[in-house]
């Protein structure tokens, strides 16, 4: 299905979001400052990361001459979705190569893929373990024909540009920005656009993610030739792996909802704030650290239509 062409001079405009200061007395009493960089509102359609990691590549995209987007997730991806919805609004066709096999009906998040006119297709998961190789994406090529090519989670080189915007953004004093991590390329992205003397965190959100700390790395060389050494990963606030979940990380969702009013993403965001509240009350960060931790994904404000925005100290 062809998607009508539409403007698509908005890939070439900043967009920003705001900053919004939390007050918890957990981390007054550890004497860490936290502000939420809400990268959920920074763009109605492409919520979160998937803006800053879509734009340079929609963008190369259009300027190789690309009707038609190509990319990997599973049946939940956020990614998928947002493929699905990028291309919708800027004029492009989408394909969506899932893992695993069809089921009927579509979950809401394949509904909606295809309801902004994705087609979709199937990999087992044998043959999604090696999507990227020259047999696999040949075979693409043959059936769909010609298309930019979407890694799994959106996290390239062009990616990597785009989140590295984000510190520049930011205009209050800071020593860590803090990111939830899947595949890398935010927390690569981040760290690159660091100034002297700001450090980037990553959580990694899977079990057994320290082979993050590598792909990260490659992420960096692949976007300016060097990896920086301004990053680290931690592996512990998992909570069994991706997209699960524990009693003691939804202790924490239910927690955090009661006292602040936001029902955080238990798959990304909520992984990353436990950590930061955990190591904070550990004492892992020095008194009067100031902490930027980024809002990847959605969040259901329960008592706030918006947070507040601060501008300065």
């Amino acid at each position: 299905m062809n998607q009508p062409r539409h403007d698509r001079g908005e890939l070439r405009r900043a967009l920003s979001s705001p900053l919004a200061e939390l007050d918890d007395a957990r981390l007054t009493r550890a004497g860490v400052r936290l502000l939420l960089k809400r990268d959920d509102l920074i763009h109605p359609l492409l919520p979160g990361n998937k803006w800053r990691k879509l734009k340079h590549n929609l963008v190369r995209a259009a300027e190789l001459g690309h009707d038609t987007l190509l990319t990997f997730g599973g049946a939940y991806s956020n990614h998928v979705r947002a493929v699905a919805a990028a291309g919708a609004r800027y004029g492009f066709s989408t394909v969506g190569v899932i893992r695993g096999e069809e089921h009927l009906p579509l979950n809401d998040t394949l509904a909606f893929a295809v309801d902004r006119g994705m087609r979709l297709t199937y990999l087992d998961r044998t043959a999604y373990r090696v999507k990227n190789s020259p047999p696999v994406v040949e075979a693409l090529r043959e059936e769909f024909g010609r298309f930019y090519l979407l890694p799994e989670g959106g996290s390239n080189a062009l990616a990597v540009h785009g989140c590295a915007e984000l510190p520049a953004e930011i205009d209050v004093p800071f020593d860590v920005v803090c990111c939830p991590v899947g595949t890398g390329g935010t927390l690569a992205g981040i760290a690159a656009g660091l100034g002297p003397g700001s450090r980037a965190l990553g959580f990694s959100v899977l079990r057994g993610g320290e082979f993050l700390r590598g792909d990260v790395a490659d992420l960096q060389i692949a976007a300016y030739g060097r990896p920086s050494a301004n990053w680290t990963i931690d592996c512990d606030f998992h909570a069994g792996g991706y997209a699960r979940r524990d009693r003691e990380l939804d202790a924490f969702i239910a927690d955090f909802a009661g006292r602040h009013g936001m029902l955080l993403d238990p798959i990304y965001t909520a992984k990353m704030m436990w950590g930061v509240f955990t190591l904070a009350q550990r004492g892992a960060f020095a008194s009067g650290t100031t902490l930027i931790a980024v809002i990847t994904g959605p969040v259901e404000d329960r008592r706030l239509p918006r947070a507040p925005v601060t501008r300065g100290p």
